[in-house]
C-alpha cells in the first residue's frame, strides 16, 4: 500500500497525478468531481457548502440503541416518524441475563413502530446492516444509523453511524450539522489471491491507516479497476470495516455487480451509476494492490494490530509476548494475567474457538467458501469449536437450499441464527484464558464477554472466514487459507427470498396511529431531569485513564450491562467497570456533594475550602448560584469504536458534566457528549490531572456565547492553583445551545415551549 498525504487528482477514473504537478487544474472545482460531493450536496439544506445541514433518506437502529432514540425523541415531543426508521432486534436476541427485560424492550419498540409509523425487524431475522443492504441502500442515498458500523458505500449510499441524539434530530425535523469533511481516495488495483477474503483486505487497510489517523473523520471514496475484481460480498465486508479505520463514511463506484445485487433483491430501480467526474481532486489517497494482500490476523486488542498469519507463525513468541504485556497492564488492577504462550507448542499456535458472524462475517460468499474448505473434513472432537451466524434469514434460507448448511453442520460447526452477540460479548464467550479467532468487526478488550471483575480474562483476534475454516480443519492450529492449494471454490449463486421478511417484519411507515399505546416493561425508565448549565463550571476528577486510546466498550461495556439499556440509572452502574472499578463510586460521591450543595449548601469541608480559595482569588467568584458542579472523566483519546450514546449518558446520570482529553477518537463520541450536556474539553497534556483534583472554568457560558475557542481554566490540587490551557474546539451554533440548555431534551423542550 502507498499513502499520499498532499492531495491528488484522479483523471478519467484511472490516472493519478499529484496535486502539485498540475498548476492549471483548479483543486476547488475538481473537488466537486468526487462522488461524495455530489451525494452530500443533494442532501444539504444549508446555504453553505462548507457548513452542512444534512437530511437523510432513512434511519436505522438496533435494540442496544433504538431505546435511547425512542426515549429521547418521545421526551422531545415526537408525534410521528417523518422518514423511514428501521428498528431491529439483532443485538440482544439471545441475551437472558436480565430475565424479560430484553423482550420487553422489543415489545416497546413494536408498539412505537405502530404508534409513530416505523419499521420493525424482530429477533433472528437479520443483522441491522444486512437488512439495510437488502431492503434500503441504493444509489445516491444517505442513511443515518445508531450503530458505528452503518456503512453501505459499496451500494452507492453514504451511510454514517452516530449516537441516538443525531437520529432524534432527524425525527423531530432538524438536521445533521457538520463541516464538509475531507475526502480520501482509496484506489484499488489487482485481484485477490484464492483464499484471501474481504477481512484480509479490510484489516490490511485498517492496519495501514488507523494509528496515524490518516483517514480520521474523513470520507473514503473507493475507485479503481480492482473494484470489478471484487464480488459484492467482498465489497460489503470491506466497506463495513471502514468504521475501524476511524473514518466518517465511505462511498464506492457502482457497476453491473451492484445492479445485479439490487435486482436480486427486487430493487433494480434503486441502482444508480456512480463514478467520479472526469477530473476529481482528493485531499489524500491510499493506493491498494489487492494482488499483494495476504491472509492476516488482527491480534488483541484492536483491528489495527495486524500481522500476516505467516509472519505471526514465524515470530509467534515475540508477538505473543507483546500482546500479553498489553493485556496484563490493563488487567493489573484486577489481579489477572492472560497466558497465550501456553497455546504455543511444536505444532504451532492453537486457538480455542472460531466464530464467523454478523455484518462482516455472516455473508453468503464467506459461508459458501467456508463450506468448500470444510467439505468432507471435520473440526475434530477436542476443545476447539466453530460457530457460524448467517447475517439474515434469507441467507440462511439459501444455505439450506444449496446444501451449504449441511456441509457446515457435518464438519462439526454449529449453525446459529442472525445475531450480533459474538461481536459485542453476548454470544460464544470464550473460556478462561481462551483465545478466539473471529470474522467479526471488533476485538477490543473484554468485548468477547469476559468479566475481569469476576476474575475472567480471554482474548479475540480477527481473521477472515476462509482462514478460520482452514484453521478449523487444522484442528485449531493457526494457518492461512492460502496454504490449502487444492480447494476448488464453487462461487455459488445467491438467490434472495423476500417473502421471509414479508412474513415476519412490520412496515408501518407512513401509517402512524396516535391511538396506539406504548407498552412499557418494568425496566423501562425515563431519563432523570438534567439541570440547565449556569455560568461557571467546577469539576472534580472521578477517573483518570492514560491509555493511548479508551474505547466505547471500556466506557460502557457490552454483554450483561446492555440488558439494562432502557434503565439509565441501572445501566450507569456498569460504567468503566472493566477499566476503573472506582469510577462509579467516585462519581456517585461527587454527585452527592453536588446534590447537597444544591439543597443545603456546601457540606463537604474539601469543597468548602475550594470555594473559599476561588472567592479569595482574582476570579471574584462569590456564592454558589452561578456555579455548576459535577465530575469529570480524564483520558487521552476516548470514544474509539461503538456509537453507543450510553458511554455519555451513563456519565451524565452519575453527575458527569465534562470530559478532558488530548483528542476525541471519533466525532460520534464527541457528539454524544454534547447531546447529553457533557462538555468535551481538550488540553495539550492531561498528565497533571489526577483523581480527586479539581478544575475550574470561569465564565464558561459567557465565553461559549462569545465563541471563544481558548478557555481560561485552573487546576486546583494539593492546595495549589495553576492556570492551564483548555479548549472546546469548534462548536456549531446548535451544539452551543444544547450544552447551555443542559442536554438535547432540554433544548428541544425549550424550542417547543417557545413555539407555543
Amino acid at each position: 500500500m502507498k499513502k499520499i498525504s498532499n492531495g491528488i487528482f484522479l483523471l478519467d477514473r484511472k490516472t493519478l497525478i499529484s496535486g502539485e504537478e498540475i498548476d492549471h487544474l483548479d483543486k476547488k472545482t475538481a473537488a466537486k468531481g468526487t462522488m461524495s460531493y455530489n451525494i452530500i450536496s443533494s442532501h444539504n439544506v444549508s446555504h453553505s457548502s462548507k457548513q452542512l445541514s444534512l437530511r437523510f433518506d432513512a434511519l436505522v437502529a438496533q435494540d442496544m440503541t433504538y431505546i435511547g432514540v425512542l426515549q429521547t425523541a418521545i421526551a422531545c415531543g415526537l408525534e410521528r416518524f417523518n422518514l423511514p426508521f428501521v428498528m431491529t432486534d439483532c443485538h440482544n436476541s439471545l441475551c437472558m441475563m436480565a430475565g424479560t427485560f430484553n423482550e420487553d424492550d422489543h415489545i416497546f419498540s413494536l408498539s412505537a413502530a405502530k404508534k409513530y409509523g416505523g419499521i420493525k425487524v424482530p429477533a433472528h431475522q437479520a443483522i441491522m446492516h444486512q437488512y439495510m443492504r437488502e431492503m434500503f441502500a441504493g444509489g445516491g442515498k444517505m442513511i443515518l444509523g445508531a450503530d458505528s458500523h452503518t456503512r453501505y458505500g459499496s451500494l452507492g449510499t453514504i451511510a454514517i453511524g452516530e449516537g441516538a441524539g443525531e437520529l432524534v434530530k432527524q425525527l423531530v425535523g432538524k438536521t445533521y450539522d457538520i463541516s464538509y469533511p475531507e475526502v480520501v481516495l482509496v484506489y484499488l488495483d489487482g485481484t485477490p489471491q484464492p483464499g484471501v477474503g474481504p477481512h484480509d483486505i479490510a484489516l490490511s487497510i485498517i492496519g495501514e491507516v488507523f494509528a496515524d489517523g490518516f483517514v480520521k473523520n474523513r470520507i473514503l471514496e473507493f475507485c479503481g479497476p480492482g473494484i470489478e475484481k471484487l464480488p459484492m460480498d467482498y465489497r460489503l465486508g470491506i466497506d463495513v470495516m471502514t468504521t475501524e479505520a476511524s473514518c466518517l463514511s465511505s462511498i464506492w463506484e457502482t457497476d453491473a455487480s451492484v445492479e445485479a445485487f439490487l435486482d436480486i433483491h427486487g430493487r433494480k430501480e434503486d441502482y444508480k451509476e456512480i463514478h467520479p467526474s472526469r477530473i476529481a481532486y482528493y485531499d489524500r489517497a491510499l493506493i491498494v494492490n489487492l494482488t499483494e494482500i495476504e491472509p492476516v490476523i488482527a491480534m488483541p486488542f484492536h483491528p489495527s494490530n495486524v500481522f500476516k498469519i505467516e509472519e505471526f507463525n514465524k515470530n509467534a513468541k515475540d508477538i505473543i509476548h507483546e500482546v500479553e504485556a498489553t493485556c496484563n497492564k490493563q488487567m493489573e488492577g484486577f489481579g489477572l494475567k492472560l497466558d497465550l504462550m501456553s497455546k504455543l507448542d511444536r505444532n504451532g499456535f492453537k486457538v480455542d474457538q472460531g466464530v464467523v458472524a454478523g455484518c462482516a462475517g455472516g455473508l453468503f460468499s464467506n459461508l459458501s467458501d467456508m463450506a468448500d474448505i470444510l467439505e468432507s473434513q471435520n473440526i475434530g472432537n477436542d476443545a476447539f469449536g466453530l460457530y457460524v451466524y448467517p447475517a439474515s434469514q434469507p441467507i440462511m434460507d439459501r444455505l439450506l437450499n444449496t446444501g451449504i448448511a449441511s456441509t457446515l453442520i457435518r464438519s462439526g460447526a454449529v449453525l446459529q441464527s442472525a445475531f450480533c452477540g459474538p461481536c459485542f460479548g453476548a454470544g460464544e464467550i470464550p473460556g478462561q484464558n481462551g483465545f478466539s479467532i473471529r470474522h467479526t468487526t471488533r476485538n477490543f478488550a473484554n468485548r468477547d464477554g469476559s468479566r475481569p471483575l469476576k476474575g475472567q480474562v480471554s482474548a479475540v483476534a480477527l481473521m477472515d472466514a476462509r482462514s478460520i475454516a482452514a484453521t478449523s480443519v487444522n484442528k485449531g492450529y493457526l494457518i492461512p487459507a492460502t496454504k490449502l492449494t487444492d480447494i476448488q471454490y464453487k462461487n455459488r449463486t445467491y438467490v434472495f427470498n423476500k417473502k421471509i421478511y414479508e412474513s415476519r417484519c412490520l412496515n408501518r411507515y407512513g401509517q402512524s396511529d396516535p391511538s396506539q399505546g406504548l407498552i412499557l416493561g418494568p425496566n423501562i425508565k425515563l431519563f432523570p431531569e438534567l439541570p440547565v448549565f449556569r455560568n461557571h463550571l467546577l469539576v472534580k476528577v472521578a477517573s483518570c485513564i492514560l491509555d493511548p486510546v479508551t474505547t466505547t466498550d471500556e466506557l460502557i461495556p457490552g454483554g450483561e450491562s446492555t440488558s439494562y439499556r432502557s434503565n439509565p440509572m441501572k445501566l450507569a452502574e456498569f460504567a468503566l467497570c472493566t477499566r476503573d472499578p472506582m469510577y462509579v463510586p467516585n462519581a456517585k460521591q461527587i454527585k452527592k456533594e453536588a446534590d447537597d450543595m444544591e439543597k443545603n449548601g456546601i457540606s463537604s469541608p474539601e469543597l468548602s475550602a475550594i470555594l473559599e480559595r476561588l472567592s479569595a482569588s482574582h476570579l471574584n467568584v462569590h456564592g454558589l448560584a452561578d456555579i455548576t458542579f459535577g465530575s469529570v472523566l480524564v483520558t487521552r483519546k476516548p470514544g474509539d469504536g461503538s456509537a453507543r450514546e450510553y458511554a455519555a449518558t451513563c456519565q451524565r446520570v452519575l453527575g458527569g458534566i465534562a470530559n478532558i482529553c488530548n483528542e476525541y477518537a471519533t466525532k460520534r463520541y464527541r457528539s454524544n457528549l454534547i447531546n447529553w450536556g457533557v462538555f468535551p474539553f481538550v488540553t495539550k497534556d492531561v498528565t497533571d490531572l489526577v483523581v480527586g483534583s479539581y478544575v475550574f472554568i470561569p465564565n464558561l457560558r459567557k465565553n461559549i456565547e462569545l465563541d471563544k475557542s481558548s478557555l481560561e481554566a485552573y487546576l486546583i490540587a494539593n492546595s495549589e492553583m495553576k492556570k492551564i490551557e483548555m479548549s472546546l474546539e469548534t462548536l456549531l451554533a446548535e451544539e452551543k445551545e444544547i450544552l447551555l440548555s443542559g442536554c438535547l431534551i432540554n433544548y428541544y423542550r425549550r424550542i417547543k415551549e417557545d413555539l407555543k
